[in-house]
């Protein structure tokens, strides 16, 4: 069961309409809300089409009622779509300048009390709240892709936002089936990403001195921790590796071992176009031969699998699908 009172919403907007946007408007449609859809591109309603088709067969794999979804429209602007919704949830690109323009025509169209979350993987709120006419009702709502099917989504307040606010916001997040986890603190690229980051330059650095191939670290990923940290996180897991002295024992045992010369977290390779082209091409050889749309079907039906298991077992991201049955 979820750890937030739910609130469900009839009427939403969603405000870009790319591959993050389109995972929203999915979430929101298969949990029966009328979604307004906004997005320049000529292309938005096919991406939306293709990404509504993927959610719907996971959510027939997951036994999860697909039949009393949300109806969603392309609105002809972006004060069209926000009109007379309970929630926005902004998904333009990832610049400050083009969010503040969003946002003041969202503020522009939308009710005074409806509130508005933003998809942004890094910039903080407080940055984007500047030019806010009301700015104590924006949040970051940063998902993890794909959207439809991972639950947790990072709700993050500005030096403005209102605690009030961000409750209703992890509210009406959970009405939508998702763990809305409340960062406490306002950080550049907040938890999640900070992590994934740390991650991803030890694996840049790995490829730029030839030390593993991108094959070789995501099969070391995939066939290993990866599967621990599908239903255990990095802590749960570490305090099990502490064997009966837990936690304790474990840092104890590992603890000294920080200040070995593991990782270059400190620094990053140079960004060359050599390193591009070497990064590039072993992943052409790694997973060229399906294309993303195949890519996307398998991780969703892996994914399935996952979530099946752990909802069996209620465990872990598992009790949010027993939680959308309920």
């Amino acid at each position: 069961m979820s750890d937030v009172d739910k609130i469900m919403i009839e009427r939403a907007a969603v405000v870009g309409c790319g591959v993050i946007g389109a995972a929203w408007a999915s979430r929101m449609l298969l949990n029966g809300v009328d979604v307004a859809i906004s997005d320049p591109s000529r292309s938005a309603e096919q991406i939306l089409i293709e990404v509504l088709e993927n959610a719907v067969a996971a959510y027939d794999d997951l036994g999860l009622p697909t039949d009393q979804r949300g109806s969603y429209r392309i609105a002809d602007s972006v004060a069209e779509a926000v009109a007379d919704v309970q929630f926005i949830q902004e998904s333009a690109p990832e610049r400050p300048d083009i969010k503040a323009a969003v946002l003041a025509e969202i503020e522009a169209g939308a009710p005074v009390d409806a509130i508005i979350g933003s998809s942004t993987s890094g910039i903080k709120p407080s940055v984007m709240q500047a030019e806010m006419t009301n700015p104590e009702r924006l949040v970051v709502g940063h998902p993890f892709n794909p959207v439809y099917l991972l639950p947790v989504v990072e709700v993050v307040g500005g030096e403005h936002t209102t605690i009030e606010n961000i409750r209703r916001a992890q509210g009406i997040y959970a009405g939508i089936g998702m763990k809305p986890i409340h960062v406490r603190v306002e950080i550049d690229a907040f938890v999640g990403d900070r992590l994934l980051e740390a991650l991803w330059r030890e694996a840049l650095w790995l490829v730029n001195d030839g030390v593993a191939t991108t094959k070789e670290i995501d099969d070391i990923i995939t066939h290993g921790f990866g599967l621990r940290w599908a239903q255990m996180g990095l802590f749960e897991t570490y305090r099990i590796a502490g064997g009966m002295g837990g936690m304790r024992h474990f840092l104890g045992q590992f603890g000294p071992t920080l200040d070995w010369p593991y990782s270059k977290l400190m620094d990053t390779p140079d960004y060359t176009p050599e390193l591009v082209d070497k990064i590039a091409s072993q992943s052409d050889d790694q997973s060229g031969a399906h294309s993303i749309r195949e890519l996307e079907r398998m991780r969703d039906q892996n994914l399935v699998g996952f979530l099946k298991v752990l909802e069996a077992n209620q465990w872990g991201a598992g009790t949010t699908i027993a939680d959308q049955r309920s």
